[in-house]
């Protein structure tokens, strides 16, 4: 019962949520393809995949649960790749 209601809640909160999605993904990926992910052909596709399949699946109007595995695993890419870059 507790699934229900949470995914009637993401439902209930589409518009406000695509915004935030947009604006995190959007600015952690370029964030990301500046710091020096664009050197190399791997780092680079594994940055461009996720972040385009989550702005893809907002774009489709796709159900809130897949925006939101797919932009949770574009953030910790993201995120991880920054950090890679930031120590190295």
């Amino acid at each position: 019962m507790k699934t229900i209601a949470n995914q009637q809640n993401l439902e209930f909160n589409r518009y406000g949520m695509i915004a935030l999605i947009i604006l995190i993904v959007g600015c952690l990926g370029g964030l990301a393809m500046g710091l020096g992910a664009v050197k190399h052909t791997a780092t680079l596709i594994l940055v461009v995949v996720p972040t385009m399949l989550t702005l893809s699946l907002l774009l489709a109007v796709a159900p809130m649960r897949w925006i939101y595995a797919a932009g949770i695993s574009a953030l910790s890419i993201d995120v991880l790749l920054i950090l890679y870059y930031l120590l190295a």
